[in-house]
């Protein structure tokens, strides 16, 4: 069977809201990107955030396991450095081995919560 997935995705869009409102961590006003696995090995990532008045950060550094799911939220990344809050951003995400991402939002700055969630995009 051919491969499900790419090995490069990029979100354009990127944004964590500075504060939430609701219990946490649900509530949490986060972005997310949901990366799925599909492959009989573990996927190595780097994941590279690009902003618009500096340079990047990353790489981020982690496995998905394989045929397994990780949902990733860009507010707790913290090595090697935290993702700023109220800062517009985008990421690249690389695979070692091919994989689907989505990109989700969930912005709780008041009570009636909005969720954001489209594929990001494959080269």
């Amino acid at each position: 069977m051919e491969p499900l997935g790419r090995r490069r995705w990029a979100i354009a869009e990127g944004y964590i809201p500075g504060w939430s409102n609701g219990p946490e961590p649900q509530m949490t006003s986060h972005e997310s990107a949901c990366i799925l696995n599909p492959a009989d090995e573990d996927a190595s990532i780097e994941l590279t955030v690009l902003f618009s008045d500096r340079e990047p950060a990353g790489p981020y550094c982690m496995t998905v396991a394989a045929r397994r799911t990780l949902h990733l939220r860009f507010n707790q990344l913290d090595d090697p450095e935290p993702i700023p809050a109220d800062t517009d951003y985008a990421s690249v995400i690389e695979s070692s081995v091919p994989v689907v991402v989505q990109h989700t939002r969930l912005d709780s700055r008041q009570a009636e919560n909005a969720v954001l969630s489209t594929i990001a995009y494959a080269e």
